[in-house]
């Protein structure tokens, strides 16, 4: 009987997407082909320590919901049930019980043969931890380093799509520095150039955290002010009134696109609530769309994530203004992967099962790498 790999499962980490990584973590370690594979749990508290042994899982998701119970704001019911869902899919023990460490733990890189990142965020998906697996020598699922630096800061990637020659949506780049020595200057070049309304975002994170939708001008200082707090990089782009559409693009060299799925929501926005809360949305698998539409979608998520010089994979998500006019709105280097996120769900729609899905990542990963 051939060797099990051995794969470790990173989650956890200290962006404000702690418990979207908790919960994706939990799925991948109850899906995963034992009889190929021997998940490692490898937790990142929201310090920076890196936990090996015992139950990493629980011990962080217990954690998180305590958390999220002391939080407040219209996000903290929800990271709540995110964390609880994760513990109750914990169970699963690492190899040996480790201390934890700031880093990489002594000796992990010679107990791996492969590393699935289920880190979101900062510190998961912008390249930094995949320098640290480069450097350490293992090979991991997903983008390298250029590609999830690129695909995590919504300026640069906004830059190269269209360097690149794709259709994007209209945006100013602020930077912090730039708003709080002249505030007055930048609302006004905004609002000159984009109009309203319009949505800020931070540069550096996802999954909606610290964006707002911004409809009048004097709404604008309250919606920069709160990018500014998570990131120096503030996105600023024009609201478009459109359905959205999102493809996963699966592969190293030769990229292959799913079917695409549109996102439905009563919500005004896809706001953190409305994405992670239970019925919040609708997911329609295959998206309703002309086939020239769709014939689009697919290769321009295609062309996206070359563009980007992509691996293993990735979540491209579109806007479809009136009829007929797609617009690429940002490429996820690391999109969610519960069993019920949209990756999964467009591949099991186009022929592949989520635990088939999994194995598909590992052996490109380490084609890869």
């Amino acid at each position: 009987m051939a060797k099990k790999l051995r794969v470790g499962v990173v989650f956890g980490g200290e962006s404000g997407e702690h418990e979207v990584s908790l919960a994706g973590g939990a799925s991948v370690l109850a899906a995963i082909d034992r009889e190929r594979f021997e998940p490692v749990p490898i937790g990142i508290t929201r310090e920076g320590r890196w936990l090996v042994g015992g139950d990493p899982l629980r011990a962080l998701a217990q954690e998180a919901a305590r958390h999220a119970l002391g939080e407040g704001g219209a996000e903290a019911s929800v990271k709540q049930e995110l964390a609880v869902r994760a513990g109750d899919q914990a169970g699963t023990t690492a190899l040996q019980r480790m201390e934890t460490s700031e880093s990489l733990p002594p000796g992990l890189r010679e107990k791996l043969d492969v590393v699935w990142i289920m880190l979101h965020g900062p510190r998961g998906e912008d390249g930094t931890i995949q320098g640290l697996l480069e450097l350490a020598g293992v090979p991991y699922v997903g983008a390298g380093v250029l590609a999830s630096a690129i695909g995590m800061d919504k300026g640069a990637m906004k830059d190269m799509f269209r360097a690149h020659g794709l259709p994007i949506v209209d945006y100013v780049l602020v930077k912090r520095h730039e708003w709080r020595r002249d505030p007055s200057a930048v609302e006004r070049a905004v609002g000159e150039a984009l109009g309203f309304p319009c949505f800020v975002k931070p540069a550096n994170l996802g999954s909606s955290v610290g964006i707002s939708k911004v409809k009048a001008p004097e709404d604008l200082p309250a919606a920069l002010a709160l990018a500014a707090r998570h990131d120096r990089r503030i996105l600023v782009e024009r609201a478009v009134q459109g359905r959205e559409v999102e493809v996963a693009v699966l592969g190293n060299d030769h990229p292959q696109a799913s079917v695409p799925g549109e996102v439905c929501y009563a919500g005004e926005w896809y706001d953190y609530e409305t994405k992670y809360g239970a019925g919040h949305t609708t997911f329609k698998v295959p998206a309703p769309l002309p086939p020239d539409v769709t014939r689009r979608v697919r290769e321009l998520a295609v062309e996206a994530f070359r563009a980007v010089d992509c691996a293993g994979l990735a979540r491209v998500d579109f806007f479809i203004e009136g009829e007929s006019r797609v617009l690429v709105n940002e490429i996820n280097t690391l999109p969610g992967f519960t069993a019920t996120s949209a990756y999964p769900k467009l591949w099991e729609a186009s022929g592949i099962s989520y635990t088939e899905l999994i194995t598909r990542l590992i052996d490109l990963a380490l084609e890869q790498r």
